[in-house]
């Protein structure tokens, strides 16, 4: 199947055949030069994670830098309806940073010149993931949509479950949830700094 392949023959495959493509999805300048794949948006799993069929085949996504609530938390389905309402069935550019553990393919979307991944963080729908931070600016935006109460950050803060720390605490492995009412994004960011 296509999500056993290697890496490099997914990148190899698909760049070969994207290089060709009429359609073509902007992508900033000011961008890191990273492998850029194009596909179809197939399915949405979650907030964070998805299916995109590229001209080699489905691969899985998931998306870099933010962590959505699961569905079985509070804002899991919004945060699941916001990413495909935004682009369930639509053409994305995938600016690929690595691939996972589960073989899925670590990436920052582009819809357009749009970072989706910003987008939701911007929106309220998604943490930014301390753990795997690859731009502190997803710091600033969680500390703007926290403070303006947009999205998840609207429910009461006994709500505001990482989901991180929702997904130990279901394995067992978590006693307490750490109270981010008080969080600033420079606490974010220094967070991500001893990670």
């Amino acid at each position: 199947s296509a999500r056993s392949r290697p890496l490099s023959l997914i990148f190899g495959v698909a760049l070969a055949a994207c290089a060709g493509a009429a359609e073509q999805i902007a992508r900033p300048a000011d961008t890191p030069a990273r492998p850029v794949l194009i596909g179809t948006v197939t399915h949405v799993f979650d907030g964070d994670s998805m299916v995109v069929q590229l001209d080699s085949g489905p691969v899985t996504v998931r998306l870099d830098s933010i962590d959505t609530p699961e569905h079985d938390q509070p804002w899991g389905r919004q945060a699941a309806a916001a990413l495909a309402g935004r682009v369930d069935g639509q053409r994305v550019a995938l600016e690929v940073v690595t691939q996972d553990r589960y073989d899925r393919l670590v990436a920052v979307v582009f819809y357009g010149e749009q970072n989706v991944n910003a987008w939701l963080v911007e929106r309220g729908d998604a943490w930014a993931y301390r753990r795997y931070l690859g731009d502190d600016e997803y710091c600033v935006w969680e500390d703007a949509a926290r403070a303006a109460r947009r999205g998840l950050w609207s429910l009461p803060s006994t709500d505001w479950r990482a989901p991180w720390e929702w997904r130990a605490r279901q394995r067992g492995q978590a006693a307490a949830f750490t109270d981010y009412s008080g969080e600033s994004a420079a606490d974010c960011i220094a967070t991500t700094r001893r990670l």
